[in-house]
């Protein structure tokens, strides 16, 4: 057994030191360890300074003072390892419930939304935040922990934009915009100048940063512009415009015959009803789309359609909510009324049930609406229906 000398353990000691450790208990934990490892395993006749040097190897991967920098988050920072691993069973759990999702989506599985939902949530809210609270520990400069800061920003909004975007909710285009100006003027040039002076980061930055202007420009390719969605918008309106002149027409050629075909007075007046309130939900739609009920140039300007979800509108009116509950059930009945009129009638084919039209975009429903006026119109000019 190797007996260490007062000389030997100052050297131990003021290399310990010298290595950039400076807290001193840990000071003398490394000493005892260090001096318990050598007098246990090196012999009577051995060298000294060469199994000091491999011993002393052990405790570091690059240099000594990591110790301390560890020590000092395991005493500031004492759940690191929980988060850590909460870290990474969130970032498994947002990708597992994003790909399970997607995948349910394109097979038009239920509980699709759902998952895609929560990988979103778990991803920006959750797996982000841990990134950026252990990451940050790391950063010496403040501007890496403000890169860091702005990065995470950005991850969690970008994956909120998507959030939003897929449940309909206000706000999405906005966040999404946001967070994409945030990331090419703010983000990047700071990123971009910080580690392109540093030569062991210099080739990782520049790919990173055409990686990210890449990324950006393929996302923006997909975006329809200011001027396309105008455009979209007019032909929206314009679409609505013909049905609206095809329902007038049909109106005056009902009107010319003076006499309506069908004899059964609860089916008139069924149909009656059922018309004027698809004009008076018509009318609701517009108006909270463009503001006015008719669309028409208006101090100089034209109103178009901005294809909008009608959820949004419904949601904020009671009373038009119950108009639509309404209007599903008196249809339902005047479909039924009109096939035991006349047994070889077609009904109209829609997609989905009338009280559904508060899940469709505005110029959807108004089509719809303006088709069931059409069917009750041409009801009254012949007793088959036409599909």
């Amino acid at each position: 057994m190797y007996q260490l000398s007062n000389e030997q353990i100052d050297f131990i000691f003021n290399d310990i030191r010298a290595r950039g450790v400076e807290m001193e208990s840990l000071q003398n934990d490394l000493l005892d360890h260090v001096c318990c490892i050598i007098e246990q395993n090196l012999e009577a006749s051995g060298n000294f300074e060469n199994f000091y040097n491999n011993t002393i190897k052990s405790f570091y991967k690059q240099h000594l003072w990591e110790i301390e920098e560890e020590t000092i988050t395991l005493l500031t920072f004492k759940n690191y390892y929980t988060m850590k691993k909460l870290m990474i069973i969130s970032g498994c759990a947002s990708v597992l419930f994003l790909s399970l999702g997607l995948f349910f989506k394109f097979m038009h599985w239920p509980t699709a939304a759902f998952q895609i939902i929560l990988g979103i949530a778990l991803a920006s809210l959750v797996f982000m935040p841990l990134v950026f609270t252990l990451k940050i520990k790391e950063k010496q400069s403040l501007k890496d922990k403000l890169v860091l800061g702005l990065g995470s920003l950005v991850c969690s909004a970008l994956a909120m934009h998507v959030l939003f975007k897929v449940m309909h909710w206000p706000f999405a285009n906005l966040l999404g915009m946001g967070a994409m100006s945030l990331l090419l003027l703010v983000f990047l040039p700071l990123y971009f100048f910080t580690g392109i002076r540093n030569a062991e980061t210099k080739v990782n930055t520049i790919v990173s940063s055409v990686l990210i202007v890449l990324g950006c420009g393929l996302v923006l390719t997909l975006v329809r512009s200011p001027k396309a969605g105008q455009l979209q918008n007019q032909r929206l309106t314009a679409s609505y415009l013909r049905n609206e002149k095809l329902l007038s027409n049909e109106r005056i050629q009902v009107a010319g015959t003076g006499d309506s075909k069908i004899k059964n007075g609860e089916l008139q007046s069924l149909g009656q009803r059922i018309d004027a309130t698809c004009e008076e939900l018509k009318r609701f739609v517009l108006e909270s789309e463009t503001g006015t009920a008719m669309l028409v140039k208006d101090a100089g300007r034209e109103l178009y359609l901005q294809d909008s979800w009608v959820k949004d509108f419904f949601e904020s009116d009671g009373r038009m909510q119950t108009k639509l509950q309404q209007l599903s059930t008196d249809w339902d009945v005047y479909l039924k009324l009109s096939e035991s009129e006349s047994p070889q009638s077609q009904t109209p084919v829609f997609a989905r049930s009338v009280n559904d039209l508060k899940e469709e975009r505005s110029i959807n429903a108004l089509t719809t609406l303006i088709q069931m006026q059409l069917f009750v119109l041409q009801n009254q000019k012949m007793p088959i229906a036409i599909r």
